[in-house]
């Protein structure tokens, strides 16, 4: 049996790729499936655009995947090709972006740079001070709340076990390698054959006796307008130089995000949205597309905690002394679009014992000394 901690993307996702392929999956979720940083309003960028070089195999990988990911889940469909723009104001980016183009169409994922003229042929609505944007057509969003759930009905219908509201305190290990885990109740369940740790936010503590991985959580802020009677965003936006990042919802509403902060309580385990943050997040939205002054924000979100990794790359990798136990943390807010490549490697790792070559470069290893 595997035993799995984690209840998000990467926890359901697995779930199903090891069930269908005939392994017992028991599948502990301290809160309820995509209750977490998968969870959340709006939808979630599909983005392969402006991604650190490791991961672009992964996205060009992924984005084979995501168009009929429905199909397999047997649900409706959850992902739409928008295109994204990373828009461009500061001369200083422009050389970066053109060398980005470069690097992003030698891995298959097709990329333009833009000229401003060009860039108003797709975004008319963008404000002067936009001269370039960096092009990725292949880009879209999905609904990752509704993909996180998908997985796991499919994960229950292939015969994983899935339990909610199971808080995992801690790892138990005897002569130093992992047993069983202990819940909140006091439960302890042995891990059987493997343990897979997808606990995003948790698993810096549950890890902690073995190593301290260089993350740390956040309270992203996502905000939600009303609906727009003329919505200026057509893309997936992003931006090199300012804190921004739009997507258009299919409501008419614009979502609002791109790495702000809300303030995280620990002891109620909600977020309290930053009026200041609030303000900022929108007041680039507007110097960006000036048609957007005057908009209203129907829900400002902090509740979903991610955890940010110190190069803000995920680590996926064996417990040190326990290569039964694989985990996987440190998404940094942009794991989502990889995540239907990344959930069939790790299965296969959990099956066949054996890193998959392209989660190599993911390792704790790279921050050694020398």
């Amino acid at each position: 049996m595997t035993l799995k901690i984690g209840g998000g993307v990467y926890g359901a996702a697995v779930a199903w790729h090891l069930a269908r392929r005939g392994e017992a999956v028991e599948l502990l979720e301290a809160q309820t499936i995509a209750s977490g940083a998968s969870g959340g309003p709006g939808r979630r960028g599909v983005r392969a655009n402006c991604r650190d070089h490791r991961e672009l195999p992964l996205m060009a990988r992924a984005r084979e995947l995501w168009p009929a990911l429905h199909v397999q889940l047997g649900t409706d469909p959850l992902f739409e090709r928008t295109g994204h723009l990373q828009l461009i104001e500061r001369p200083i980016d422009m050389p970066k972006a053109e060398t980005r183009a470069a690097l992003q169409n030698r891995f298959g994922i097709e990329t333009a740079y833009l000229s401003g003229a060009e860039l108003r042929e797709l975004e008319p609505d963008v404000a002067p001070a936009v001269t370039a944007a960096l092009h990725c057509p292949g880009d879209g969003v999905a609904f990752h709340a509704n993909t996180t759930r998908a997985y796991a009905a499919a994960a229950v219908a292939a015969g994983a076990r899935i339990r909610e509201g199971v808080w995992v305190e801690r790892l138990v290990a005897r002569e130093g390698v992992v047993e069983a885990v202990v819940t909140s109740d006091g439960e302890e369940i042995p891990v059987g054959r493997k343990l897979l740790v997808f606990a995003n936010s948790s698993v810096r503590m549950l890890v902690a006796p073995w190593l301290d991985l260089p993350t740390w959580n956040l309270a992203l802020q996502v905000l939600v307008s009303k609906p727009l009677a003329a919505n200026p965003v057509r893309h997936l936006v992003g931006h090199a130089s300012r804190t921004l990042s739009l997507k258009r919802e299919p409501d008419g509403r614009l979502m609002i995000s791109g790495g702000r902060l809300g303030r995280w309580d620990h002891e109620t385990g909600r977020g309290t949205p930053i009026a200041e943050e609030i303000a900022a997040n929108v007041a680039d939205a507007v110097a960006v597309y000036p048609s957007l002054a005057g908009i209203e924000i129907e829900a400002a979100d902090t509740d979903h905690l991610e955890a940010e990794s110190i190069d803000a790359v995920p680590m996926i990798d064996q417990l040190p002394g326990n290569p039964h136990v694989i985990y996987a943390a440190g998404w940094s807010g942009h794991g989502w679009a990889i995540a239907p490549a990344v959930t069939e490697l790790l299965a296969d790792w959990a099956l066949e014992d054996r890193r998959p070559d392209l989660l190599a470069p993911f390792a704790v290893s790279r921050f050694a000394a020398g």
